[in-house]
């Protein structure tokens, strides 16, 4: 199948069986990936995200090829992890 072909074809949650078997190298049957399906695999997972994630995590490729990487504080944000009210500030004596 050409890969114009598999990308008009490819729904999101295919594209989710591909990337969970791209991850853990198996197939959602339990069958393992040769090297060439990972490779291609991957691939079709990269061009997937670069026309279709707006939506980046961590470090993946968003819409339109570009690589994302996400800040800690993005990260936290995302996750719902509140920030800190008071942070303890201290002199040198102090300590």
């Amino acid at each position: 199948m050409e890969l114009e072909q598999l990308l008009k074809v490819m729904t999101p949650e295919v594209y989710q069986r591909i990337t969970t078997a791209v991850e853990i190298g198996k197939w959602p049957d339990g069958t393992p990936l040769t090297q060439e399906q990972r490779d291609s695999a991957m691939q079709a997972v990269m061009i997937y995200q670069s026309r279709h994630n707006t939506d980046a995590e961590h470090m993946s490729v968003e819409a339109g090829g570009e690589i994302k990487f996400k800040s800690k504080a993005e990260l936290k944000r995302d996750f719902g992890v509140p920030e800190p009210d008071d942070i303890a500030r201290f002199d040198h004596s102090q300590l």
